[in-house]
């Protein structure tokens, strides 16, 4: 992606700029591309009011390989009609460009918005990230990229994907479909290669854990208890952010839920919400 497509946001091939969009709560909505690419696109919701308001990111899951923003628009809905500006992100899939292509996405966005946070009356110093599943995993990346990024104040993740290694491993001696498919995703992320040798960096790189630094923003994760997506995989992000003193709450929930289903079991929205504000207001 060039830099210059980065800098300046356009409209989509598709594009939209709907004033009130459902008739009520005052929001505008629009649809620009961040790059060159046709996935390289997000939807932005905000209030045209003047004022500044905090940032929200939200990162779509579907096995790296499938999946679209469009399954968010309700929960970027609620998000807006909380008094945030929501940027609901769309990344190049694992079968468009192998990893990091969809952390780069990631990065590229926000790094778009905040350059022209003015248009959408957003707070570009203050702002969260918000994944679920293989999102999950793109929203905890971007949080380990670097030794902190400027303005982020959070990282929350739906059964977030910490590490692709376990999954590979879980994968291999599994009888549960999905986490036989997700060992074949992470392998499919990676550029159809398997961790070692050649593929060993690439692997590495996808491992969320390993690049935590001092200055990495706290993170939530939540996972239900018996879902395929297991609660260890964030035991090891909280092993490590913990060592260097960042917080990382795991929030364990019964039964078999993931990603956005999980999100709607009752009482998970409003923590994650309550979450975000005592961090970003």
């Amino acid at each position: 992606m060039s830099a210059q497509a980065a800098q300046d946001p356009t409209p989509g091939p598709a594009a939209t700029m709907t004033t009130d969009p459902d008739g009520i709560g005052g929001l505008s909505k629009e649809t620009i591309s961040y790059g060159k690419h046709h996935r390289q696109q997000m939807d932005v919701w905000w209030t045209p009011d003047g004022m500044q308001r905090p940032g929200v990111f939200i990162i779509h899951g579907g096995w790296w390989s499938s999946g679209d923003k469009r399954g968010m628009t309700q929960i970027t809905r609620s998000f807006a009609d909380l008094g945030y500006t929501v940027f609901n992100i769309n990344y190049r899939l694992s079968t468009h460009a192998a990893w990091p292509a969809q952390r780069t996405d990631a990065l590229a966005a926000i790094a778009a918005a905040r350059r022209h946070a003015d248009r959408w009356a957003f707070d570009a110093k203050n702002y969260v990230v918000v994944g679920f599943s293989a999102g999950g995993h793109i929203a905890a990346a971007v949080g380990t990229f670097g030794n902190g990024m400027q303005g982020l104040k959070g990282v929350v993740g739906l059964s977030p994907i910490i590490s692709p290694l376990r999954a590979y491993t879980d994968g291999a001696a599994a009888t549960d479909l999905n986490k036989i498919r997700l060992r074949r995703a992470a392998v499919r992320l990676a550029g159809d290669c398997h961790p070692k040798g050649k593929c060993s960096r690439v692997w590495a790189s996808m491992e969320v854990s390993w690049h935590a630094s001092r200055k990495d923003a706290p993170m939530l994760t939540v996972h239900a208890q018996d879902e395929f997506v297991p609660p260890a995989q964030s035991a090891l992000l909280k092993q490590s952010l913990g060592k260097l003193g960042v917080p990382v709450e795991t929030v364990i929930m019964p039964g078999q839920s993931h990603s956005s289903a999980l999100y709607r079991e009752p009482g998970v929205a409003e923590r994650v919400q309550a979450w975000i504000a005592d961090r970003i207001g």
